[in-house]
């Protein structure tokens, strides 16, 4: 008791200090408008469309005359011009430039990416134009580290020599060392949806793959005993190498600890059980950094694992088959199985959508990433064959195109993902559960553990009938919080109706990304209706959207209140004049107006003591009509 209270009490110590708001010397203890600081570049700044884009850390700050050092970590957008395009890894600069806050879009269902930011020590962002810094001169960047990101850029630039086709170039960063600025969205949507996301992700199974092969190459050196002392340091030192170069994602480091364990205990001729070498790699793991847990690339590889580890076997067990080549199919198709049951909760809970045809797609991608992985190895060690490194780079084209062209295919069928799914908390425990009942049921044949697994289900669909039950029952309106854009859902049971830009019925991506989640979470109907009228009345509720360049003598409304009035598009209006035309109970500012006109408005809101509710500032508008 005394023991297990221990650690526990040592991990809660462990969490709250790795919470970077509880150091002493952190900088938005000292931070305030017109701060001076002193950062440092962590990575080479990544190219966006019209900026570029880095974390820094935050190495001082400027307070009376003299500087204070400070730890963090800071989000920068650095306008294109000739003094950004210089910058690199290591870079020190000087900024003065108002810091804003990380917060989240408060969209419903949106992804939590002031928890995401914080676990990286990153609080604030930042965009600069070039006479908000000042860069230093020399370098303040870790050798390894540049010596990482020098090998990682020669990597990238032979694979870029010799494989032709953005899209296969992307694919092929991506798969080698996890590069994944270069990858097409559409793709990896498609990716995605047909349940083979892990190979574009660098993950076990390709850590896994690089052990094997080292493994091959090294098995004569077990053969005298001064080299077997050398074969466990060369192995590890390339594992960790590639681990470092893929960026230290936590499903790679996950593996990265595992066959280091499984590679010592080689070394001094002791085997032991794969559950306690997973538990150990997750306790190391978490030890180092707590926050690991909350990964959802740490959750779904440890899930997979351990998925194939337990159920790999029975599944393969099932039918027998003499021809090899067909068992080794079905011993591939067995593994793909088993990873789907214990990551099944995870998926959906997180992604809200299950791929149907996995076992199809992994039978033809992870074959093909297998051989352009071994392909790109070869490659990156004969490139300076200027001949044999184009011969391959053609067929690793070719492999690629093909890779591509099965996910790409297979994700354009109607009934290649099932869309739209919504799990809460409660419901993905008690699908742990079920499965876990029924796999121990199938083992052990008792009857408690059938008779449990049915009480979870029975249990699992009352909670999810009685939340479709309080959903027919909705009302609302939400005004999302969509940078320069409109976009407003009005909820009428599970019936949707959308009045806003087009933009967002035409990007799929941006549809996706900020309004998706609330439909899946209020399990709406897919076929929503887009509405052009700006007065609406719902549940006897009266709303009313102005934008562009309204009359305010046509606006008018005799003795109408308005419950809600949006103001969008960036209107010419006084709010002064806007009281006094219209009758309304509460002002929402959405995220198409201006941020400069938002904080005049709510001066003058604040002035007639007027409710009010600026969306960009706020997250998103909510209401139950």
């Amino acid at each position: 008791m005394l023991l297990l209270l221990t650690v526990a009490a040592t991990g809660a110590i462990l969490c709250w200090q790795k919470d970077i708001r509880h150091h002493p010397l952190w900088a938005g203890k000292l931070i305030n408008d017109s701060s001076i600081l002193i950062v440092t570049l962590q990575e080479p700044p990544v190219i966006k469309p019209k900026s570029y884009k880095a974390i820094a850390a935050i190495n001082a700050i400027r307070i009376n005359n003299r500087w204070q050092s400070t730890t963090g970590n800071l989000l920068i957008y650095l306008k294109k011009d000739s003094t950004s395009a210089k910058l690199e890894y290591g870079s020190q600069i000087i900024l003065h430039r108002k810091l804003q806050a990380i917060t989240n879009s408060g969209n419903p269902g949106a992804f939590d990416y002031q928890r995401y930011c914080l676990f990286q020590d990153i609080n604030y962002q930042a965009y600069l134009q070039e006479k908000d810094y000042l860069p230093l001169a020399g370098n303040n960047g870790n050798t390894f580290q540049r010596y990482l990101f020098y090998i990682r850029d020669g990597v990238i630039r032979i694979l870029r020599q010799s494989i032709p086709g953005n899209k296969e170039q992307g694919v092929a960063e991506a798969l080698l060392i996890g590069y994944r600025n270069d990858l097409d969205k559409e793709l990896v949507q498609a990716y995605s949806n047909t349940g083979v996301v892990h190979i574009i992700a660098i993950s076990g199974m390709h850590l896994g793959m690089i052990y094997g092969l080292l493994y091959w190459l090294l098995e004569k050196f077990r053969q005298k005993k001064i080299l077997r002392i050398l074969r466990p340091l060369i192995m590890l030192a390339v594992l960790w190498l590639f681990t470092l170069l893929a960026g230290a994602a936590p499903s790679i480091l996950r593996s990265a600890v595992m066959f280091s364990f499984i590679i010592l205990g080689e070394a001094l001729n002791r085997k032991s059980s794969i559950y306690n070498t997973l538990a150990a790699s997750a306790f190391c793991l978490l030890a180092w950094n707590p926050f690991m847990l909350w990964d959802v690339g740490f959750q779904l590889s440890y899930a997979a694992v351990l998925s194939i580890v337990i159920f790999m076997r029975p599944i393969y067990y099932l039918i027998y088959i003499k021809n090899k080549a067909l068992d080794k199919l079905w011993e591939m198709t067995a593994i793909t199985m088993a990873a789907q049951l214990l990551t099944l909760p995870f998926v959906v809970y997180t992604f809200h959508q299950f791929p149907l045809l996995f076992f199809i797609t992994n039978l033809a991608a992870v074959p093909l990433s297998t051989i352009i992985l071994y392909g790109e190895l070869l490659l990156i060690l004969l490139n300076f064959i200027k001949v044999v490194a184009a011969i391959i780079g053609k067929i690793l084209y070719g492999l690629l195109w093909c890779m591509n062209s099965v996910i790409e295919h297979t994700n354009r069928l109607s009934f290649a993902v099932w869309n739209g799914l919504q799990l809460s908390t409660p419901q993905a425990v008690l699908l742990f559960l079920i499965i876990a009942a029924v796999g121990a049921y199938l083992f052990h044949k008792k009857k408690s553990l059938l008779f449990t697994a049915l009480a979870c289900s029975l249990l699992f669909f009352v909670i999810r009938s009685a939340d479709f039950i309080s959903r027919q029952q909705q009302h609302k309106l939400i005004v999302y919080n969509v940078p320069q854009c409109t976009a407003i859902d009005i909820l009428d049971g599970r019936n949707a109706f959308f009045a806003g830009d087009s933009l967002l019925i035409q990007d799929q991506f941006l549809q996706n990304f900020h309004l998706k989640p609330s439909r899946i979470m209020h399990r709406l109907m897919m076929n929503y209706q887009f509405i052009q009228a700006d007065h609406f009345i719902v549940n006897g509720k009266n709303v009313m959207r102005i934008h562009n360049k309204p009359s305010l003598a046509s606006l008018h409304q005799d003795s109408t209140v308005i419950d809600v009035l949006i103001l969008s598009g960036n209107p010419k209006v006084y709010i002064s004049q806007l009281y006094q035309s219209i009758r309304f109970r509460q002002l929402v500012f959405d995220s198409s107006n201006p941020l400069w006109k938002i904080e005049k408005w709510k001066k003058d809101c604040e002035r007639l003591h007027l409710r009010f509710h600026s969306v960009p500032g706020q997250g998103a508008f909510v209401m139950d009509l």
